[in-house]
This record gives structure tokens, C-alpha cells and sequence, in this order.
């Protein structure tokens, strides 16, 4: 089983990754990582961090030659934040001191993790919440999950996404779009929608939808406002039976819903039709299944690619929701912890949104599920072994 755990804050000197578990023998260059975390810095509506942070991933152990070794991979993304605002970062997130003298923020965000941050660690000040409760964390989750997606690679899955919806614009039912989807993945997979979807400022498939998209986005941020929206991560090339029925835990659905829902600022996830199929008579809901040169196919993929917690060998369709960003211009009520008086919420630099950064990251979430899962039923101490028991010449 492949796991990692994430370390550092946002404005601290960098945040630091451990992978584990991770088969011998899977191609990995820093290049390959570099490459998805520049994704993540896609989308109109990105606020002033975008034009600072260069990530690049520093690889310490675990790989030599461009190959894992079976054994810890180590990474480190520095924070350029961490130079860029020496004025006062640095001391803030010192390890070292007591911090006299150094402003607190005692401001909390309607919509954070700060009241209920220092509710729970017993703070006084909010800075501590909000350096590790922020998405920046999501970089070096990014950069881990790179690698489970190269493996993945190895075996012919490919996962990739694209923006639905960004507030008030875009798609409203999932076969609005879905013949734009089928068309790019049956030419090239999932890479192929991703690499399409990137060329858009908002990572939506729709030039027009992507023109209207970033005006309301323009009019929010002159409002002093921020939008949240759903975006779609899809897997081609899974083969049938990853997951199992016979324990919740072993749920593939239930996974992925975790997988998305552990991301900063997501808050509802759906498989396949997910919400609009309950509205909708089974009928138009389950996918007759058929037969084709001795395989078993489905006619439709409203199920998303899983019936009872396990795929089917149909494309792996996985919705997720992201609310607006709780950072506003335009401030909202909230109560100083240090007084108990009634004040506005302070404002620091943040984006209108972030929802086609959400979509990558939300591709590399799932592609660490999907991996556990192919290694799961497979397994495999290498790249070799695995490729033999999947089938992959």
C-alpha cells in the first residue's frame, strides 16, 4: 500500500513529503512532478501567491536513476513565499523563541479553520491554523501523488478532469457535456482531457462557457467576493473488480469520496450521475450491459465506473464540489478572540477562486486511491512483477 504524509505551513521555509511503499522499478524525474505541479497553478482568478511560488521538487531518497527503489521517497517544495515576505513570515513561523513581540492574528474567517483551530489546540493566536490548515499543503500532496500516478501509468490508467462549473457558469447536467468527454478519452484517455481542459484559463472544455466564466469572475472579485464550483476527474484504462463489496472499508466509491473530500474547501462529492441520478427513474440511471469480442462492457456509464464499491471496466467518473474561497475583500462579521468585540474579517492575499487548481489536485488524490487499489488486487514488489500479473506486456 502506497502512503504518504505531508509537513510544514504554508509561510514556513517549505513543505516536506514522504512517500512510501511505492513498487521498485517505477520511472520517476522530477521533471514528470514539476510538470502537474504547474497545473496546479492554472485558473483565471488565482490571486497574488500564483505569481511568487516556482515549484520545483527537491527528491532526497528513494529514487536513483530515474527509478524507485521500493524503499521511502523524501521531497521538499521550498516556499518562496517564505523570502519573498521576510518583513515578518520568517519570525511568525519561527521554531526557535517565544514569539514576543510578534502581532498575533485573533481575527477568525467565517468559513476557515480558525475559530475552531485554536478552539481545539487551545491557541491564542490564529496564525498557527491558518499556515497548516491552508491549501498550500496541497502542493507537496500534488508532487506524492505524482508519483502513484506514474505508476499507474505503467499499467495503462491514466487520470485527468476539467472544470463543470465556476459559480453562477457552466455545465448544469452530466450529459451536457459528456459526448465532449467520451470523444477525448476515446481518442487519447484521460491525458487527452486534461491536456484539452489546460488550455482553457478555467480548465472548462467550452470556449464560450470558459469567456463567460472568467467575466463573472471579474465582476465577483469588483464585488469583493469569491466563487466556489464542481469540477469532473475521470480514470481510463481501469480494468474491472478494483475495490470489493464484502467490507465498507474496501469500497472504492467510499475511498474516492474520502480522497476528494480530505481536500481544502471541498464539500460534495458524487460518483457518476451521482445527485441528478437520484432524481431520475432507474430507466434512465443503471447501464445495460452488453457483450463485445468476449468482454463484458457497459452501455452507458451513469454508474461512473463502479457498481457495489468496485470499478467495472468502464471510465472511473468522479465529481467534486469546492465552495467559495472564505478569504473576501469585502469583509464579513466575525469576533476578535483576544477582546470578544464584534469586527470585521481581515483580508490577505488569496484568490477569487480556485477551482481549476482543486480539479489537479483532486486528479492526484484520486490517482492514490486507484493505485493502492490496482496494487491491492495485483500486488507486486516491482514494476516487473506488477506489470506480469496485470496483463501489460
Amino acid at each position: 500500500m502506497i502512503r504518504y504524509l505531508t509537513a510544514g505551513e504554508s509561510h514556513g521555509e517549505a513543505l516536506i513529503g514522504i512517500v512510501e511503499g511505492v513498487p521498485a522499478g517505477v520511472p520517476v524525474a522530477a521533471a514528470d512532478i514539476n510538470a502537474h505541479l504547474a497545473r496546479r497553478w492554472l485558473g483565471f482568478g488565482r490571486g497574488g501567491r500564483a505569481k511568487i511560488e516556482q515549484d520545483r521538487v527537491h527528491i532526497y531518497s528513494g529514487i536513483r536513476f530515474g527509478k524507485t527503489m521500493g524503499s521511502p521517497i523524501a521531497l521538499r517544495l521550498d516556499n518562496a513565499a517564505y523570502q519573498k515576505d521576510r518583513a515578518g513570515w520568517p519570525e511568525t513561523m519561527a521554531v526557535e523563541g517565544t514569539g514576543e513581540g510578534i502581532e498575533k492574528v485573533t481575527l477568525p474567517r467565517p468559513g476557515h479553520a480558525d475559530l475552531v483551530g485554536v478552539q481545539k489546540y487551545g491557541f491564542d493566536d490564529i496564525r498557527p491554523v491558518i499556515d497548516r490548515a491552508s491549501a498550500r499543503e496541497t502542493a507537496m500532496r500534488v508532487a506524492c501523488c505524482s508519483i502513484a500516478r506514474q505508476l499507474l501509468r505503467e499499467v495503462g490508467i491514466e487520470v485527468g478532469s476539467h472544470v463543470v462549473r465556476i459559480g453562477g457558469v457552466g455545465y448544469d447536467a452530466p450529459e451536457d457535456w459528456r459526448e465532449r468527454v467520451e470523444q477525448l478519452t476515446r481518442e487519447g484517455g484521460a491525458r487527452a482531457l486534461y491536456e484539452a481542459a489546460d488550455e482553457s484559463e478555467v480548465r472548462m472544455l467550452d470556449a464560450d462557457l470558459s469567456v463567460c466564466c472568467i467575466e463573472h469572475i471579474k465582476a465577483t472579485k469588483k464585488a469583493g467576493d469569491s466563487l466556489g464550483g464542481v469540477y469532473e476527474v475521470i480514470a481510463t484504462g481501469v480494468p474491472p473488480g478494483l475495490g470489493s463489496y464484502v467490507h465498507w472499508d474496501r469500497k472504492l466509491d467510499g475511498q474516492l469520496g474520502q480522497a476528494i473530500l480530505s481536500i481544502q474547501g471541498q464539500k460534495a462529492v458524487e460518483i457518476g450521475d451521482g445527485f441528478a441520478g437520484g432524481t431520475r427513474p432507474g430507466s434512465q440511471v443503471h447501464d445495460p450491459i452488453m457483450q463485445e469480442g468476449g468482454q463484458y462492457r457497459r452501455a452507458s456509464n451513469h454508474a461512473g465506473g463502479i457498481e457495489g464499491g468496485m470499478t467495472n471496466g468502464m471510465p472511473v467518473v468522479v465529481r467534486g464540489t469546492m465552495k467559495p474561497i472564505p478569504t473576501l475583500i469585502r469583509p464579513l462579521g466575525s469576533v476578535d478572540i483576544a477582546t470578544g468585540e464584534a469586527q470585521p474579517t481581515r483580508y490577505e492575499r488569496s484568490d477569487v477562486t480556485s477551482v481549476p487548481a482543486a480539479s489537479t489536485v483532486a486528479e492526484a488524490t484520486v490517482a492514490l486511491v486507484l493505485a493502492n487499489a490496482v496494487l491491492s488486487t495485483f500486488g507486486g514488489d516491482s514494476l516487473d512483477e506488477l506489470r506480469e500479473r496485470f496483463g501489460v506486456s
